[in-house]
């Protein structure tokens, strides 16, 4: 019996054959030639755009350094008022003449002003509107607009009459004039396509009662909003 069982154990095994161990390789995360070639297109493409950028920037720089533009000037320099006031109706009568001078300081740049709207305004209400003719600017140029509101326009308000008798009282009243423009520049021969900048001028106007002015207007500088176009 002894001898049976070690003849089994140290003999050689007739068994089914064992079938070799197969080695599993994990696919790669890389997605093969196909994300290589898109990593070397993206990173292309943002080369591209970053060239481009600098690019830009160093031609804004050059044009800039050349050419130096310069905001135009916008200045009400004189107001004549001969009539403002309220009927028992609500209607404010009104006479208003303006002298309006737009300074060009640029050595380099023309102005087209295509169009030009002038609001006035009594209260933050709009009480007339007239538009002017359109002209061409040139270098270092100033010209002078005269822009006259004349009418009457119903004007309500819960504290309208009283800021109105307090100026009344003072003779000197506050009213606002804004202008909405249609300009393009010219920089030689090469045109600009339309802006439509606002400008707005806070104007402290005397009364003017029998041809004698109550006080004396003062000059006023009216700020240029190039991206507010209401």
């Amino acid at each position: 019996m002894a001898e049976r069982e070690e003849a089994h154990l140290n003999g050689a095994y007739y068994g089914p054959s064992v079938p070799p161990s197969e080695s599993y390789h994990r696919p790669s995360r890389g997605g093969g030639p196909l994300g290589c070639c898109c990593s070397c297109v993206f990173g292309l493409v943002f080369k591209l755009i970053f060239a481009a950028v600098v690019f830009m920037g160093l031609a804004f720089l050059v044009f800039w350094l050349i050419v130096r533009p310069t905001k135009v000037k916008f200045h009400v320099t004189d107001a004549t008022l001969t009539q403002f006031n309220f009927s028992t109706d609500s209607n404010l009568h009104y006479n208003l003449a303006l002298n309006l001078s737009i300074r060009n300081p640029n050595k380099k740049i023309g102005v087209y002003y295509d169009r030009i709207e002038a609001r006035a305004l009594y209260e933050g209400q709009r009480f007339s509107t007239v538009t002017l003719t359109p002209f061409y600017q040139g270098h270092k140029t100033t010209n002078i607009l005269n822009p006259v509101f004349q009418g009457q326009q119903l004007i309500v308000g819960s504290d309208l009459l009283e800021e109105f008798n307090e100026q009344k009282t003072a003779g000197v009243y506050k009213i606002e004039m804004k202008l909405y423009l249609r300009i393009r520049f010219r920089l030689g021969k090469i045109k600009t396509g339309k802006f439509k900048p606002r400008i707005e001028c806070d104007l402290k106007v005397p009364v003017s009662q029998n041809g004698t002015l109550v006080g004396t207007f003062q000059t006023e500088k009216c700020s240029v909003d190039f991206f507010n176009y209401r």
